[in-house]
C-alpha cells in the first residue's frame, strides 16, 4: 500500500534521486602494466618467498613434536610433549598472523585464549589439549608446508622467467661474447640447434616475457588468496567464539540502550508533565483559597488550570507515542509510518508491502528506525521530498528511506546514525548509508524477520 504526503515518487531497489556520481581515481597506465611495479605485488611476492622457510620450520616442529609425543603416550611423558607441541604451534601461529598482517594486510583477530579452570601444570596441559584452537594451529602447520612449496615454485619461476625474457634484448650479447653460441638456445639435438639470435626472435622473446611479467602479479595474488583463507580460517578465532563475542557485545548494547531509554523517559516526565502537574496543583490550591473572596479571579485561575491540563495530557500522549505508539499496536507499520510521515517537514511517500505483520519487537524497532531517519531528514537534509519503503525479502525485513537533500550523512562521525547502527546490530540488523556529499541520500536497514 502506498501513501503519499506531498509529491514524492520513486521505485524500490534504487535511489529515487540518482545523480551522476563522481568518477573514481584514474591511472595513466592500465592495471596489467601497473601491477608488476606496485608495492602490493612486491609485498605479496615477499610473503610467498618467506613462506617456504617458515613452512619448513612449522612443518618440522609440528611433525617432530607430535610424533615424539605420540610415541611417548605409552608413558606419561607423551602428554606434556603433545601439550608443548600444540603450545609451540600457537606461538608460531602468532608469527604467521603478524606476517599476514604486515605483508598481505589481513587483520586476523587473536583466537580465544586458553580457559584454564584450575592452577597447575596438569590443568594447563588439559586446557591446551582440549582447545580446538590449538589443533587448528597444528593443522595449519601441516598443510601450510606443501602449499608454501607449491607457491614458491610457481611464483619464483614465473617471476624469474618473465623478467629474464622481457630483458633478453639487453643481455643476449652475453652468449656470442662469452658462451660461444649465437643466443639463447630454444632447441637442440645432435644434428641442428635453434637459437634466439635475430631481431624478430629477440622481439618475440621480449613480448613473451612481457606477458609472463604482466601475468605474474595476478598469479601471485591468486596464490596469496589461498594463504589469506588458511590464515583467517585456521589461525583466527572460531565462528562460535566470534559469535559469542558478538552476542556479548550486543547484550551490552541492549542493556545500555534500555538504560538510556529509561533515563530519557524519567527526564521527560520530570521536566515536562510532572512539572506541569505540580504547577497545576498549586494553581488549583490558590483558586480554592480565592473561591470565597474573589470568585471571578478563582474562575480565571481554574480556566488557566484547565489549559495546563490539556497541555500536560498532550505531553503524556507524545511521551507514550515515543515509548510505543498505540497506532502501531492496533493497525501495524503502514498506519504508524504514515502518521510519522505526516509530521515530517518535507513531503514523504510511504509504501509498505507486507502480507503479514512481523513480531512486535521487530515492528517496534522498524518504527523507531524510520522515525529517527525522518527526524534527521527534517533537521539536516534540506530536502524537498523523501520516500519510505518497507518490504520483506525471505527472512529479512527491509527498510529504505531516501531523500533528495544535500547528503553527507556519515555513520562514523558520532551522529544519531551511529546509535541507530548499534541498535540494529543488537538484533542482527544492518544499516547501510549511501549519502554522497552532493546527495541524494539513501539509507537501507535490514532486520531479521520474526513472525
Amino acid at each position: 500500500m502506498a501513501t503519499e504526503y506531498g509529491h514524492g515518487y520513486g521505485h524500490r531497489g534504487g535511489s529515487r534521486f540518482d545523480e551522476a556520481g563522481a568518477a573514481g581515481p584514474r591511472h595513466r597506465l592500465p592495471a596489467p602494466l601497473r601491477a608488476p611495479f606496485e608495492a602490493r605485488t612486491w609485498r605479496e611476492f615477499g610473503y610467498v618467498l618467506l613462506g617456504l622457510p617458515l613452512g619448513i620450520l612449522l612443518f618440522t616442529f609440528a611433525v617432530t613434536m607430535v610424533s615424539l609425543g605420540a610415541g611417548l603416550l605409552i608413558t606419561f611423558l607423551g602428554v606434556p610433549v603433545l601439550a608443548a607441541a600444540l603450545a609451540g604451534c600457537r606461538g608460531l601461529g602468532s608469527l604467521e598472523r603478524a606476517r599476514a598482517r604486515g605483508l598481505l594486510g589481513v587483520e586476523v583477530a587473536e583466537p580465544e585464549p586458553l580457559r584454564v579452570q584450575k592452577h597447575g601444570a596438569m590443568a594447563w596441559m588439559g586446557a591446551v589439549l582440549k582447545s580446538g584452537t590449538s589443533w587448528r594451529h597444528l593443522l595449519y602447520a601441516v598443510v601450510q608446508f606443501p602449499w608454501s612449496v607449491f607457491s614458491f615454485v610457481v611464483a619464483v619461476n614465473f617471476w624469474v622467467y618473465g623478467w629474464a625474457l622481457l630483458t633478453y634484448p639487453l643481455w643476449f650479447w652475453v652468449f656470442p661474447m662469452y658462451g660461444g653460441q649465437d643466443g639463447l638456445q630454444l632447441y637442440g639435438d645432435s644434428t641442428h640447434s635453434i637459437y634466439l639470435d635475430n631481431p624478430f626472435e629477440i622481439t618475440v622473446t621480449a613480448l613473451v616475457g612481457l606477458l609472463f611479467t604482466m601475468a605474474t602479479p595476478w598469479i601471485v595474488r591468486a596464490l596469496t588468496t589461498m594463504d589469506r583463507v588458511m590464515v583467517t580460517g585456521l589461525l583466527g578465532p572460531s565462528r562460535l567464539a566470534t559469535r559469542v563475542v558478538e552476542l556479548e557485545s550486543d547484550r551490552g548494547v541492549v542493556v545500555d540502550t534500555a538504560a538510556a531509554d529509561l533515563r530519557r523517559i524519567e527526564r521527560d516526565l520530570h521536566d515536562g508533565a510532572q512539572a506541569r502537574l505540580v504547577a497545576l496543583a498549586m494553581d488549583l490550591g490558590l483558586a480554592k483559597e480565592k473561591l470565597a473572596e474573589d470568585p471571578e479571579a478563582a474562575a480565571r485561575m481554574v480556566d488557566e488550570a484547565h489549559g495546563e491540563v490539556k497541555t500536560a495530557l498532550q505531553e503524556l500522549r507524545d511521551l507514550a507515542r515515543g515509548i510505543h505508539p498505540a497506532v502501531l499496536t492496533d493497525r501495524g507499520l503502514d498506519a504508524a509510518l504514515s502518521a510519522v510521515a505526516s509530521r515530517c517537514t518535507v513531503p514523504v511517500q510511504v509504501e509498505v508491502d507486507l502480507a503479514v505483520r512481523p513480531a512486535p519487537a521487530i515492528e517496534g524497532i522498524a518504527y523507531f528506525t524510520v522515525s529517527e531517519l525522518l527526524q534527521n531528514i527534517s533537521k539536516h537534509s534540506r530536502a524537498t521530498r523523501a520516500t519510505v519503503d518497507v518490504w520483506r525479502v525471505e527472512n529479512r525485513l527491509m527498510i529504505q528511506v531516501g531523500d533528495n537533500g544535500v547528503g553527507g550523512a556519515d555513520v562514523t562521525e558520532g551522529s544519531g546514525l551511529a546509535g541507530l547502527t548499534e541498535r540494529l546490530d543488537a538484533v542482527d540488523g544492518i544499516l547501510v548509508v549511501d549519502s554522497p556529499p552532493a546527495g541524494p541520500t539513501r539509507i537501507t536497514a535490514e532486520l531479521p524477520w520474526r513472525g
